[in-house]
């Protein structure tokens, strides 16, 4: 630890960082530079030996054209862990992304580009093209940590240790318009905001420390106000609705208890205009849509196959099954069953379809359920990945079983961050082009 190396910065690796190594040969992962620089890295984690350090990049000798001064107070080595990349211009953002996909991809599933019928672009959500040195404030859903003192923040990176803020940069204005980091959250562990897209509902969700007594919250705006339980992790309501009303794909969806959403107030359009694209569905389709969510695809599928189609959702989350269940009220052939997707599908008896849709958790789908995934038959399977590394894989699973990726686009719905959303379209090998 505070070790310091000269280095040269290699290429980007998946996590928000670059790989260097020491004149010994010893791996940095070094946050806060960029490909081709020359910096001097300072360890911030790792023992003598291990087989990689963590590193940041505190003083730069030969910059990156692609650098720019962060445009937020709180970034920096050592400083607020929330983005990875706020020192890279847009552009260069996206192609480091693309190169992270690419990377992984090869690595994992022995893919090229071409092979998974992809143009090596990350594509920037409608609307999120800024000039370098602005931020588009795209984040509907921040979790503030709180100080001892009751001050709001965020985490450093890979820490617990709260970087106090007055504003968060990538923050949407529904969320910054609340005031939070104005206020003292005394007895808080944290404090998640949440501003609906398509709707004026806003929602604070309180994490009270053992034993503390919960504030009387008074915002800039209306909000309603949950809490969790210290003890059961449950969710219960203090005041004004226990849910948020979220619009897509030209439908209002009822989202509980700070329940799971795309957080861009572009991405759950966006996704569903890619999966549906991919998919093309047809009238009487029977689809299945895995780890559903409140219903954003079931809806779209539902919608698009007719009286004659069917489709069934699995999803593992209580709240969130009860609210797909009403958001999916209207159409008579959608079911919602509740469990993890590895034991409610072998369980239906289903064993063919003629489409699926899976977004599935950062870990992926897993062998298991790709396995039988492959032998339902079905025309076309649509992956939502949120992660490069779990999709890799999994394609590789689904090639073992019969399939290849027809097309994959990537999004950059995560900005300034690290994190990137790709659709993949797979067909059955055997069929035509």
């Amino acid at each position: 630890m505070g070790e310091e190396y000269e280095v040269e910065v290699g290429p980007v690796a998946h996590g928000g960082h670059c790989i260097a190594r020491t004149s010994e040969g010893q791996v940095l992962f070094v946050r806060h530079a960029l490909p081709g620089e020359r910096v001097v890295a300072r360890v911030t984690e790792g023992e003598e030996g291990a087989r990689f350090l963590r590193a940041d990049a505190v003083t730069v000798l030969d910059a990156s054209k692609d650098r720019i001064d962060e445009p937020c107070p709180f970034a920096g080595p050592g400083r607020c862990g929330g983005c990875d990349w706020q020192h890279a211009k847009p552009g260069a953002q996206r192609r480091l992304k693309a190169d992270v996909i690419a990377e992984q991809l090869q690595r994992l599933a022995g893919l090229t580009p071409e092979e998974a019928g992809w143009d090596g672009t990350v594509l920037p959500a409608e609307g999120d093209k800024v000039p370098a040195g602005q931020v588009p404030a795209w984040r509907t859903r921040v979790q503030y940590a709180v100080t001892a003192d009751g001050r709001a923040g965020l985490r450093r990176h890979r820490s617990h240790e709260v970087e106090p803020i007055d504003h968060c940069m990538i923050a949407a204005e529904g969320v910054s318009e609340l005031g939070i980091e104005k206020r003292v959250w005394t007895g808080m562990d944290s404090v998640e905001a949440i501003a609906a897209t398509g709707s004026q509902d806003r929602q604070v969700v309180l994490t009270p420390k053992p034993g503390a007594r919960l504030p009387l919250v008074e915002l800039d705006r209306p909000v309603s106000v949950l809490r969790v339980d210290e003890r059961s992790g449950g969710v219960h309501r203090v005041h004004g609705r226990p849910f948020v009303r979220e619009r897509a794909d030209g439908r209002t969806h009822r989202v509980g208890n700070g329940g799971f959403w795309q957080v861009h107030p572009k991405a759950a359009d966006t996704l569903v205009t890619a999966v549906m694209q991919g998919l093309l569905p047809r009238k009487g389709d029977m689809a299945l849509d895995l780890y559903c969510g409140v219903g954003l695809f079931a809806g779209a599928l539902a919608d698009r196959v007719g009286d004659q189609g069917a489709v069934l959702g699995i999803e593992s989350g209580k709240r969130a099954v009860e609210d797909a269940r009403h958001n999916l009220a209207d159409f008579e052939r959608v079911r919602i069953e509740q469990g993890k997707v590895e034991s409610v599908l072998p369980r239906t008896g289903i064993t063919e379809v003629d489409l699926v849709v899976l977004d599935p958790p950062r870990a992926g789908a897993g062998r298991k359920t790709v396995e039988h995934l492959s032998s339902l038959g079905a025309r076309r399977i649509a992956y939502v990945a949120c992660d490069p590394a779990a999709l890799a894989r999994d394609l590789g699973y689904f090639r073992d079983g019969g399939y290849r990726v027809r097309t994959l686009r990537a999004f950059d719905l995560f900005p300034m961050t690290h994190h990137v959303e790709c659709v993949a379209i797979l067909e059955p090998t055997g069929k035509g082009h």
